[in-house]
């Protein structure tokens, strides 16, 4: 039933699911890590905010037919246009790289090295994309990720305390750390991510969904939302109650450790399987929705089912990023901290294009009677306004450490 569903994935569901990409795992398990229950609260008021965007960024594709990236350049000027963009561009490199880091990290756990991890799957994911078979790649990826429903029934396996999580969950407890703060940023940024609104409004447009087939979308993307944002409580509960040390992750065998319970000497596979499947189907949206931006900013063809005389800077971006990306994670380094440091990078980026979906998705020229009303505005004001003070909060410790002074 679950694998059908996923067969008739929409943009929604895809976009959610590749939020829990190989940064979002690794943020997700070292919250659990280091700090045990405590973000489970913070994650509650993440997914309020995940959900308020991603419909807002859908039904802006769905009614103006257009992706973010082109609804920018109309309505703001071009320096603003272009600031927006380069913003973007700054955080989806990162991202990139970090998503064939979770490739490399995923298939370490196999036995198979990052300099042959990583090329193989760079030319597979490309060539899935560039030559038409996207959409079933799509479903291959989607379909590799459930093993992170493993997560639900580890958690339940690890014995976790139940009370404590809850009350954890519906009531704050927070810590004044720098660590704990910047850990937090790093959840918003992974989990409220700006490829997956721009992916998902250019998604949505591409394929065509208008005014008519909205309320299918909104079920889909709401609910597909909600979906990848109760996996990412599970990480948390499941890592919190399998690893007693409270401490930050440093390899991915670590956050394997937390499935345990379920797969016992086979959790580091099942681990591995679920993150090459979370990393890749990310590896591919991440750069596309980079192009589907950039494209529709630029006003030319853009369409996964275009050749490359057909929408050369669409792909031509796309291919950029994808083998910049690999060889960029080629570099050796720590693979777990350079996927939460590329999530806290997006954190801080994140409220800057959160307020233009915000302004676009409120103006009755643009959606008429489908712009957001009073109460939905205010709800999607609160929601960008935290975000943006958590992030420059963390902005500034990070600057200020960097002198030594944090």
């Amino acid at each position: 039933m679950l694998i059908t569903a996923l067969a008739f994935a929409g943009p929604g569901l895809i976009a959610a699911n590749a939020g829990n990409d190989a940064g979002g795992i690794a943020t997700y398990a070292s919250a659990g890590a280091q700090f045990g229950y405590r973000t489970l609260f913070v994650m509650l008021l993440v997914t309020v905010g995940l959900v308020v965007v991603q419909e807002m960024c859908a039904r802006l594709g769905a009614y103006t037919g257009e992706g973010l990236g082109s609804l920018i350049r109309e309505q703001f000027s071009i320096r603003v246009t272009a600031f927006a963009l380069v913003a973007f561009l700054a955080a989806n490199v990162g991202l990139v790289v970090s998503e064939f880091a979770g490739i490399a990290a995923a298939l370490d756990l196999v036995g198979v090295g990052r300099y042959v991890s990583v090329p193989i799957a760079a030319v597979v994911i490309w060539a899935l994309v560039v030559f038409g078979s996207y959409r079933y790649a799509e479903r291959l990826f989607l379909i590799l990720s459930l093993a992170f429903l493993s997560y639900p029934i580890a958690a339940a396996l690890a014995h976790p305390q139940l009370g404590k999580a809850a009350s954890q969950t519906i009531w704050p407890h927070l810590l004044g750390s720098k660590a704990f703060l910047l850990l937090t940023v790093a959840l918003i940024g992974t989990t409220i991510t700006p490829y997956m609104q721009f992916y998902v409004a250019g998604a949505v447009a591409d394929k065509g969904i208008g005014p008519a087939d909205y309320r299918a979308e909104r079920i889909d993307t709401v609910g597909g939302a909600i979906f990848a944002d109760l996996i990412s409580m599970f990480i948390i509960i499941a890592t919190a109650a399998a690893i007693r040390t409270r401490a930050p992750l440093d390899t991915a065998a670590q956050a394997a450790h937390a499935l345990a319970p379920v797969a016992g000497r086979f959790a580091e596979q099942l681990f591995a399987l679920g993150l090459l499947g979370a990393s890749a189907l990310a590896a591919a949206v991440v750069p596309l929705s980079t192009a589907y931006a950039i494209s529709e900013a630029a006003g030319v063809e853009r369409s996964v089912g275009r050749r490359f005389r057909e929408a050369p800077l669409f792909l031509g971006l796309f291919t950029a990023q994808i083998f910049i990306g690999a060889a960029i994670a080629l570099i050796p380094g720590n693979l777990i901290h350079l996927l939460i440091n590329a999530q806290l990078l997006n954190g801080i980026i994140t409220p800057i294009l959160l307020t233009y979906v915000l302004v676009l998705a409120g103006r009755k020229r643009l959606l008429g009677d489908a712009a957001n009303g009073p109460v939905h505005h205010l709800i999607a004001t609160i929601c960008v306004a935290v975000v943006a003070i958590m992030a420059a909060t963390a902005l500034i410790i990070t600057v200020l450490g960097w002198f030594g002074i944090a």
